[in-house]
């Protein structure tokens, strides 16, 4: 039977580390995901007013798509896209970066794809002057990526809201009977809600281990007004939801096959926000592969497998954000 891995993050699979870094008193923060060596990648954009860098590069037919260094996360809407030039000055500090023709003193450039999240009204001093925190706070999540995550209000999600509860930074993993590993990180800004109308359940109940986000199930015969969205954001503005995430699997498979599995790991977010995908979100996820396991049997049915499982761990992932994000705030 598929279980949690050890730690239940996407860290759980072999050669990825995440580094996070906050500013309280602007209340923002950085999430990165680190490859330990350059990882396959796909998107899926789904929103309405995405924030996105790099996000070309990760298209079918493209020359790096095989060589991403890290993925980075950030709240600041617009102004976070300049994360990742921390996380860049910290890729080639390292000599890390992708070259077509390695040449002396010519030196490599990271590939560094990244995407945001509207932080600037849910609080905090947006007064930073001349220089946006950002390039900073990508630098020092970079800096300190390794195999341990805080999840709720942490990185990327310190600052978010999803619907009228607190958002925050949410993984999850699964390991398969036969030894893969998918795993899940989602910053959660939602405008949408992520409980069901009138009730401490998750959307995402069905797909909760082990009491993961507090166990909370809809009474016998609940029903709700198909109108009825609970409580998600009201009057929003363009920009100011977004859930923007990554799944990562450490199955080897072509370009092709992992922008099919990252389509399919979408219905996570599906399963976890109602409504979502609006005009006003930015809705964002990416897919890493470290290509560490061959994966037997048909390959139609080994994708469809893994993207099930990847959709499954990323509705468990904004759950789990929210979660331990109120329990940061009190809520019981």
């Amino acid at each position: 039977m598929a279980r949690p891995g050890s730690r239940n993050l996407i860290t759980d699979i072999e050669g990825i580390r995440v580094g996070q870094a906050e500013d309280a008193r602007v209340g923002t923060g950085v999430t990165v995901i680190v490859p330990d060596w350059p990882a396959l990648s796909a998107i899926c954009v789904a929103g309405g007013g995405p924030g996105t860098r790099e996000s070309d590069v990760l298209s079918a037919g493209r020359l790096v798509s095989d060589s991403i260094d890290a993925i980075c996360l950030s709240g600041g809407s617009a102004f976070g896209l300049a994360a990742a030039d921390g996380v860049m000055a910290g890729l080639k500090a390292q000599g890390k970066g992708f070259a077509l023709v390695p040449r002396a003193g010519v030196p490599a450039t990271p590939i560094v794809p990244a995407a945001i999240l509207y932080d600037l009204a849910n609080g905090g001093d947006k007064d930073w002057g001349d220089t946006a925190p950002y390039a900073q706070l990508g630098r020092q999540a970079f800096e300190s990526a390794g195999k341990n995550i805080t999840l709720g209000k942490a990185g990327a999600g310190f600052g978010a809201r999803a619907g009228l509860a607190t958002g925050g930074t949410g993984s999850a993993s699964i390991v398969t009977r036969d030894g893969l590993t998918v795993g899940a990180l989602a910053a959660v800004n939602s405008f949408g809600s992520v409980r069901m109308p009138g009730s401490d359940a998750f959307w995402a109940w069905p797909y909760e281990i082990a009491g993961e986000f507090g166990a909370a199930r809809p009474e016998a015969g609940f029903a709700f007004d198909p109108e009825d969205w609970g409580a998600a954001k009201a009057n929003p503005s363009p920009r100011e939801n977004t859930t923007i995430a990554c799944i990562a699997i450490d199955a080897a498979v072509t370009h092709d096959e992992l922008q099919r599995i990252v389509q399919m790991a979408l219905a996570g977010m599906a399963r976890a926000i109602r409504p979502v995908f609006a005009p006003t979100d930015g809705d964002v996820l990416f897919a890493l592969s470290t290509q560490a396991r061959q994966i037997d049997g048909a390959r139609p049915m080994a994708i469809a497998r893994l993207g099930e499982l990847a959709a499954g761990t990323l509705a468990r992932s904004i759950a789990r954000g929210v979660y331990e994000a109120e329990r940061q705030e009190g809520r019981p």
